[in-house]
């Protein structure tokens, strides 16, 4: 196999404009995966992957770990080590690149009893990806995201874990859309606050279908989204801190909602 060593390759060109530009990622409907287990996640949960690329070092590590049917006739290049430096978007590169097919259709549909989490405008690609990733461990039902961050980026996706393949997560921008389906499947909907009159998460009951929301790292929810949910509620918190961070809320969140499935 030819070790391709400039970075002028098309396929390589292709690589370093889906990893840089959320506008190539969009006009492409392809994003970019760094890492072993990351790439073997994606082939185990059946997901589209065009072109794997193996540094030399990596190739020899990693190939008896890829069967050509497991890769649904994905194009393998090997590059040479120091061109995989240069690709890499890691300090300690494991030589293992791939380029995967964005989904076509992410809506799923809501289930009656389904726990949600809704990210409103949320900005934080390290936030989100541990969303993701926090949702997949505790077996949340769906994740549904407007106006939020890159799905996409590079570091949305490192941060998942490997989850982005297994959660479902619908973006959906429109938030009457979002409200007309909950409501719908009779989903109750709690915003998730830090104002006096909410309720103490200790004290809701999250039987049944229920989706929280959760706002934008800085401003919390628009107005106009929390007067639409049926209820608001708080997170109970002592010191001299009113608020937290978003993926860490969503965590607490998230826990509350499957405590007593």
């Amino acid at each position: 196999m030819d070790i391709i060593t400039s970075k002028d390759n098309p396929t390589i060109k292709l690589y370093q404009k889906l990893s840089s530009s959320k506008k190539e990622r969009v006009r492409n409907k392809m994003f970019v995966l760094e890492g072993f287990r990351i790439i073997k996640d994606a082939i185990k949960e059946k997901s589209h992957i065009t072109s794997l690329i193996f540094t030399q070092q990596a190739f020899e590590k990693y190939k008896s770990e890829f069967s050509q049917a497991d890769l649904n006739n994905a194009r393998i290049i090997v590059i040479s080590n120091e061109l995989g430096n240069k690709i890499s978007q890691t300090e300690q590169t494991q030589g293992i690149f791939a380029i995967c097919l964005i989904p076509k259709n992410k809506y799923f549909s809501l289930e009656t009893n389904g726990k949600y989490v809704v990210l409103v405008n949320l900005q934080d690609p390290g936030n989100l990806g541990m969303i993701i990733r926090t949702a997949d461990a505790l077996g949340i039902d769906g994740l549904i995201l407007s106006g939020c961050c890159d799905l996409y980026s590079p570091k949305t996706i490192r941060s998942t874990m490997g989850s982005i393949f297994r959660v479902k997560i619908w973006e959906e921008p429109d938030e009457n859309i979002i409200f007309s389906e909950l409501s719908l499947h009779k989903i109750k909907t709690f915003a998730g606050v830090i104002d006096s009159d909410a309720l103490n998460i200790n004290t809701v009951d999250f039987t049944g279908g229920c989706a929280v929301f959760i706002g934008n790292e800085g401003n919390g929810l628009p107005f106009e989204v929390t007067g639409r949910c049926d209820k608001k509620i708080i997170i109970p918190m002592k010191g001299n801190i009113n608020s937290l961070n978003a993926g860490m809320a969503s965590g607490i969140l998230m826990w509350e909602l499957k405590r007593n499935d």
